[in-house]
């Protein structure tokens, strides 16, 4: 069985992520959502409520599974998952770099794991979560970027936050 493992933070999942979780479902077996921790990042979402989002838009998809990874390196998670590779995906040429960088760091702790790389789909190229969370944050409309469900959500969330 081909195992893969989509790490992210997903805080919130957008078009772009729920397009590469599909076309990553239509060539292996499992494909596992694993939500994890970024030092750089300041989560809007806790995991959980990340869960619930990501579970309630990929439901439909039979082979794809939501995992939350808060303590450990998405590299180790794979290994643990029985996985064959990790797939990230490319918005941009400047996304190569970063991706590059993790994915030799990857190979240096477990070669056993590849790296997959695949290309955004250029519908979807300009999304990002944290332009997604700044539009929210100003009440534009998201319905181009999230599912209906989503855009509920933060907006609520930053009404909780924002007033």
């Amino acid at each position: 069985m081909k195992r893969i493992i989509y790490p992210g933070t997903f805080d919130p999942l957008h078009y772009g992520h729920i397009d590469i979780t599909k076309r990553a479902a239509k060539l292996f077996d499992e494909v596992h959502i694993c939500i994890s921790d970024n030092l750089h990042k300041n989560p809007l979402f806790s995991h959980e409520e990340r869960m619930d989002m990501i579970e309630e838009c990929v439901h439909d998809i039979s082979n794809v599974y939501v995992h939350s990874n808060p303590e450990n390196l998405v590299i180790r998670f794979a290994k643990e998952q029985d996985a064959v590779a990790i797939i990230r995906g490319l918005r941009h040429v400047s996304d190569f770099e970063l991706e590059f960088q993790m994915a030799m760091v990857n190979h240096g702790i477990n070669p056993d794991i590849s790296t997959i790389l695949m290309v955004s789909n250029e519908k979807f190229l300009h999304l990002n979560s944290t332009i997604i969370r700044e539009l929210a944050k100003y009440n534009t409309d998201l319905s181009k970027f999230v599912p209906k469900s989503i855009e509920n959500k933060l907006i609520d969330k930053m009404k909780e936050k924002h007033g």
